[in-house]
């Protein structure tokens, strides 16, 4: 599921036309984890595909390479999804009307990679028992070493299989940050999780991109990138670390929202 572009010794969890699924998991039960988004992502005549979750009835978290493209981009959320490719009464299609990257942002080493998307004002979110928000760690909140996590998402059934149009689940352990650190060079523990094992041989793949790790229902990262030539461990996105940066945010979609406000849509 989640799609792995080359960088810096790296596979970011990118996700093109075909992307992948979660290795070594099963399928979720239908409509278990009402919070996934499924992100359509078109530059030009490609299309690709990420995931996300929703943390506000108008606001989906995800990856920052998912939407870090060049010329326009439009982007597009699938929320109350379980067969991605069936027209499910359950399903809300909804467009992005802008979204903000981390400034900090960097490709190289996919670090600081966090965007939250915004959905159009007047087609956010009907929450229902098949769309719901999810709470995400709040600031010097950590997950710890040992911990039983998960991680979901739309893809592959192998490395080389097809995507699976049903939603995958899997369960992951996080690890010592040490091992992260002497697999990945830009590995940085204050913005980064260190998640999955060997052992287990379960990860998630092409596509999964941007989909969230959750422990203890609680979204604690943003899945990131792998390493080239070895699926485990995996990096996510440390969510704790950026929850000051992403209330501002918030704050500011709020104040877009109020009438005669000069940042109104």
């Amino acid at each position: 599921m989640l799609l792995l572009l080359l960088l810096t010794n790296a596979f970011v969890l990118l996700p093109w036309a075909g992307a992948g699924r979660i290795i070594g998991g099963c399928v979720a039960k239908p409509h278990s984890r009402p919070y996934m988004a499924y992100l359509e992502i078109q530059t030009g005549s490609q299309t690709s595909r990420c995931g996300g979750f929703l943390i506000r009835p108008d606001t989906v978290l995800s990856a920052a390479h998912c939407v870090d493209k060049e010329g326009a981009v439009r982007v597009t959320v699938i929320l109350g999804a379980h067969n991605i490719s069936a027209q499910e009464q359950s399903q809300q299609k909804i467009p992005v009307g802008q979204w903000v990257i981390h400034p900090e942002y960097s490709s190289a080493g996919t670090k600081n990679d966090i965007v939250l998307l915004k959905v159009c004002l007047k087609q956010r979110a009907m929450i229902n028992n098949n769309v719901q928000c999810i709470s995400i760690a709040k600031e010097n909140e950590r997950v710890e070493e040992g911990a039983e996590c998960s991680v979901s998402g739309w893809g592959q059934i192998s490395v080389t299989g097809q995507r699976s149009d049903v939603l995958m689940e899997v369960e992951l352990k996080v690890q010592n940050e040490q091992i992260c650190e002497q697999v990945f060079h830009n590995y940085q523990c204050q913005s980064m999780i260190c998640v999955g094992d060997a052992y287990s041989k379960k990860s998630p793949y092409k596509g999964d991109s941007g989909g969230p790790l959750v422990c203890n229902k609680k979204a604690h990262g943003i899945a990131s990138y792998v390493h080239t030539y070895n699926l485990f461990p995996e990096v996510f996105t440390r969510i704790s670390y950026f929850e000051p940066w992403i209330r501002k945010q918030l704050r500011r979609f709020a104040l877009q929202d109020t009438p005669g406000s000069p940042f109104s849509e």
